[in-house]
């Protein structure tokens, strides 16, 4: 044994304070030792599944202030398990010197999709043809009508899994979901012709360095992410075009932690959906596909640490979703199916509820992807195979 390495004392772990307390902070909680950080969540209420994996929790809202404060005052560090927060409050705990990671401008870009859709049209980077509006008697609104046949609206705040979004059918029909959001800014944009829609994963760490995991295949029914299938299957000129996009957005977004760049590729390339600036469904089959999760990547990044590898550690990998169907399934039967790991949430069963998830790795995408399937199906999905 070397005299040097017997006398290094280990270091005391960063104290990692999640706003929120769901399953992305429950999976956060479970790499944490990995990445030698202690987890504290603030957590809505103390059954909030995160709770089970944190080493501390404090009960409070994402945007009650004294909560936010109390947990500030227990961490090193406080990052994110979701996007409903107050930016202004993000800001006035960073003019006081608490360290946010991402940071309230780097969030705006996720929290806000009016601000991200400017921004990045100002950067040139490819979004959908889009229109800003307020009411849907706006002249500029009337004006896109006219040129775009096809088109999705968006509140700009406070949507995730579907919510938020409306894909009308007719002209009235979008007029009314925009004064249906009209609370705040409504982004109205071109409904895109898709050959599929794609996900890619890049961590950025406090000194900028990045690393990327391999670019995935998403699959959505109403607004919510059915299955992730590794490898992404196409061309390697569009891989590298994910990688390098992925990258500018990060650099743009000064963002630290995950980095997950929702895509569309259409036949006029790679076009950007959403992002997202923490652990995203689409990285979920890193626990057993990568070297490194993204769970742990994001904690080694928010707590100041070095970055380790996103390589893949296998040659195919299938995830799929698990939301409440009308009856409840087996968790059980889930996990007698060869091959296949079960992430369950902790979360009593409710129709149309995010339960949990299954992962199948191995040489070969068809047979993972039937076995992901055969265990999602046993614990009780209602989600159906694309």
């Amino acid at each position: 044994m070397s005299i040097v390495s017997s006398t290094l004392q280990p270091t005391a772990p960063v104290r990692v304070g999640i706003v929120g307390a769901g399953q992305l902070a429950r999976m956060m909680g479970s790499a944490a030792h990995e990445a030698n950080v202690e987890v504290t969540v603030l957590a809505s209420s103390p059954d909030d599944c995160a709770i089970a994996t944190s080493d501390h929790s404090v009960i409070g809202a994402p945007t009650d202030a004294r909560a936010l404060h109390r947990l500030s005052r227990l961490v090193d560090v406080i990052t994110f398990d979701h996007e409903l927060v107050d930016l202004e409050q993000i800001g006035q705990l960073e003019s006081l010197g608490v360290t946010v990671r991402p940071s309230a401008r780097a969030l705006s870009y996720s929290v806000d999709k009016a601000h991200q859709r400017r921004e990045f049209r100002r950067a040139g980077i490819a979004v959908p043809d889009f229109v800003i509006t307020r009411s849907g008697s706006d002249r500029e609104l009337d004006e896109f009508l006219d040129r775009t046949e096809n088109v999705v609206v968006k509140s700009a705040r406070g949507g995730y899994d579907g919510r938020g979004v409306i894909f009308p059918a007719t002209r009235a029909d979008a007029i009314e979901a925009v004064e249906s959001f009209a609370r705040g800014e409504v982004v109205v944009e071109e409904r895109l012709e898709l050959l599929c829609e794609l996900s890619q994963i890049v961590v950025r760490a406090v000194d900028a360095q990045c690393v990327t995991y391999p670019l995935v295949r998403t699959v959505q029914s109403e607004g919510m992410c059915v299955e992730v299938t590794f490898p992404a299957l196409v061309d390697s000129r569009v891989e590298r075009q994910a990688q390098s996009l992925a990258r500018s957005i990060a650099e743009l977004t000064g963002a630290v932690g995950v980095v997950a760049v929702e895509l569309f590729l259409t036949t006029q390339g790679l076009v950007v959906n959403e992002i997202a600036l923490r652990p995203h469904n689409s990285g979920h089959w890193t626990i057993e596909g990568a070297v490194t999760s993204q769970f742990a990547n994001h904690l080694l990044a928010v707590s100041g640490a070095r970055l380790s590898s996103a390589d893949a550690c296998v040659e195919a990998a299938a995830m799929v979703n698990v939301v409440g169907a009308d009856r409840e399934g087996s968790l059980v039967a889930a996990m007698d199916v060869a091959g296949a790991h079960v992430h369950d949430y902790g979360k009593s069963w409710r129709r149309g509820r995010k339960l949990g998830h299954v992962t199948a790795v191995g040489d070969d995408l068809a047979s993972a992807h039937v076995r992901a399937w055969e265990s999602a199906r046993a614990y009780g999905t209602k989600t159906r195979e694309a």
